[in-house]
């Protein structure tokens, strides 16, 4: 059983930066494609951005190109979320996911392993 646990969200102000991280155990994210998410409640859960296997091919959703960053640490069995130039419209309670059956998928469904997720508030 997967587990992942998410850390380094907090409050900010626009304009400002956070790096989440995404600490994986009881299985090895090499073999994994991961992705982030963020939900705001009232609203269905969004994609922001995935990864490959190897890291090669990373994607985003509009809202965060150019301002965040998805990158992986296999050794460290890790996955980050560098944000910056972050604005009130990227609050959110932020998840990790992992996809073991595939590699980066833009879709929730495709994904088998969740974490609990960690609160991202941008002030203006």
């Amino acid at each position: 059983q997967v587990q992942l646990v998410e850390s380094g969200g907090g409050l900010v102000q626009a304009g400002g930066s956070l790096r989440l991280s995404c600490a994986a155990s009881g299985g090895t994210i090499s073999n994994y494609g991961m992705g982030w998410f963020r939900q705001v409640p009232g609203k269905e859960r969004e994609f922001v951005a995935t990864i490959s296997r190897t890291g090669i091919s990373t994607y985003y959703v509009d809202s965060v190109k150019g301002r965040f960053t998805i990158s992986r640490d296999n050794a460290k069995n890790t996955v980050y979320l560098q944000m910056n130039t972050l604005k009130p419209e990227d609050t959110a309670v932020y998840s990790c996911a992992a996809r073991t059956r595939g590699t980066w998928s833009r879709n929730r469904d495709d994904y088998d392993y969740w974490g609990q997720g960690t609160q991202v508030t941008v002030s203006s």
